[in-house]
């Protein structure tokens, strides 16, 4: 039953794909593969959405954010494999009986024209990819003593950072600084910090 509800799902969003003009779709492609060759920062949904108003097709929130994921589910998975344009076509072809002539002819040219740049992106980006930083905590602490030195008296720093990892996967990672280390650490910061506000 899974099976046959998934089939349903890419069945409606490949409906709503040929729903749409030739031109149209050649649009929502182009933000999408655009996107994925790293020229832009995101897929713009409310400029997909002006266009598709301005070209009178009535197409629910939820089903066009389908769209969009579909597509980028599609291309990127495409990069990835670094398949030609006719491979793409049957690959679809596979997934659904619905899809028609012109939008498949809109896809394989796209993918034909745009594909080797979104594999180039996507090979750098696998190449590039480090983990993101989404917390920071720190705590100051005093080393009392250690098994070499009775009276130690040294402050440290001592921080635990969580960062994703490119897999999506969340992992800490924890270490101690003097108090040197820290400020020059801090310092550090705050050029960064000066730096990320110009651009």
């Amino acid at each position: 039953m899974p099976a046959a509800e998934e089939s349903y799902g890419i069945n409606k969003v490949v409906d709503n794909i040929c729903r749409i003009s030739p031109d149209l779709l050649a649009d929502v492609c182009q933000h999408v593969l655009t996107y994925l060759q790293g020229q832009k920062r995101g897929v713009d949904s409310a400029e997909i959405s002006d266009r598709f108003q301005r070209a009178e097709v009535r197409l629910d929130h939820e089903a066009l954010q389908d769209m969009i994921r579909f597509l980028l589910l599609t291309f990127r998975s495409a990069g990835k494999s670094n398949i030609s344009g006719d491979e793409l076509v049957s690959k679809l072809e596979e997934g659904s009986t619905k899809w028609t002539k012109a939008s498949l002819q809109v896809l394989h040219k796209l993918w034909s024209e745009y594909g080797v740049s979104v594999h180039t992106q996507q090979e750098a980006q696998a190449m590039l990819s480090i983990g993101q930083l989404v917390d920071m905590q720190w705590k100051l602490g005093m080393a009392v003593s250690s098994d070499t030195c009775r009276s130690l008296n040294s402050p440290f720093v001592c921080l635990l950072l969580k960062i994703v990892e490119p897999s999506g996967q969340i992992c800490q990672r924890s270490f101690e600084m003097t108090i040197p280390q820290f400020q020059n650490f801090y310092k550090q910061f705050k050029e960064m910090a000066a730096v990320m506000e110009t651009v």
